[in-house]
């Protein structure tokens, strides 16, 4: 039983935001741009200043037998939590996980 590593997206909303939390939010919003994206097993929360929604970057760990569902299932239990974190909820969350062994890299022409 090999393990695998995925990079996983996590895509989903805030849940509705009452004043207190879109301001802590909103005081944060610079730490969790775009540009601070990362893959990690922790995962990363990046979201705008319109606080409509998040994406959740992180690698997940599995077994060569786990099903995709596995898989992302545990991405959105992380993201889930890394927003709690936050001190908001969620809402509509949507997967995308690649094998990181099917990513090649390329190397710049000579």
């Amino acid at each position: 039983m090999a393990d695998k590593a995925y990079q996983v997206i996590v895509r989903g909303r805030f849940a509705p935001l009452d004043a207190g939390q879109r301001a802590a939010l909103l005081a944060r919003a610079d730490e969790h741009e775009v540009f601070a994206a990362r893959f990690t097993e922790e995962g990363t929360v990046t979201y705008e200043r319109s606080l409509l929604g998040f994406t959740f970057r992180c690698v997940v760990r599995a077994t060569a037998e786990d099903a995709a569902e596995v898989v992302t299932g545990r991405a959105e239990a992380l993201a889930a939590s890394a927003v709690r974190g936050l001190g908001a909820d969620h809402g509509d969350l949507t997967s995308v996980a690649t094998d990181l062994d099917s990513i090649k890299v390329r190397p710049r022409g000579r």
